[in-house]
């Protein structure tokens, strides 16, 4: 038995070494802000930049671990799918989830967005129940200008 544990050590290892060479989730390009939302107030941009900005616009901060496989491939793998839905660093109004202001809406209220493996690692991210309430009513604000 002592065999096996000691094997499986150095073998967890050895594959967490490996898997390094892995080129995934390296690539931590922050392109250029083109655009942000005509903002109803600083105070929804604060909030935004606060829960939002690292992982749904251009300007992420990219922690250490993102530069360590396995978590540099989930922490990529949110960023741009993050973007992808909704990029405040490349606004276009009626693109990606601008279509549906209701949707951020419930995603906010209900705790879904930011999520709980962000907030877990990036505790400044929580946001109080009355921010909840001023984001929302702001993005709302903010979708909604023409």
């Amino acid at each position: 038995m002592r065999k096996f544990l000691k094997f499986s050590i150095i073998g967890g290892f050895a594959a967490l070494i490996l898997i390094q060479i892995i080129p995934y989730g390296r690539n931590h390009e922050n392109r250029a802000v083109k655009a942000e939302p005509l903002w109803d107030s600083p105070e929804t941009r604060v909030i935004a930049k606060k829960a939002c900005f690292n992982c749904h616009s251009n300007e992420t901060i990219w922690p250490f671990y993102s530069n360590i496989a396995p978590a540099s491939w989930l922490v990529y793998h949110d960023v741009a799918e993050a973007r992808e839905k909704l990029n405040f660093s490349e606004w276009q109004n009626g693109k990606g989830a601008a279509e549906n202001p209701q949707l951020i809406k419930s995603m906010v209220i209900s705790g879904e967005m930011p999520p709980f493996q962000y907030t877990m690692v990036h505790p400044e991210a929580r946001l109080t129940s009355e921010e909840r309430t001023k984001f929302v009513e702001g993005i709302i604000k903010t979708f909604n200008q023409k």
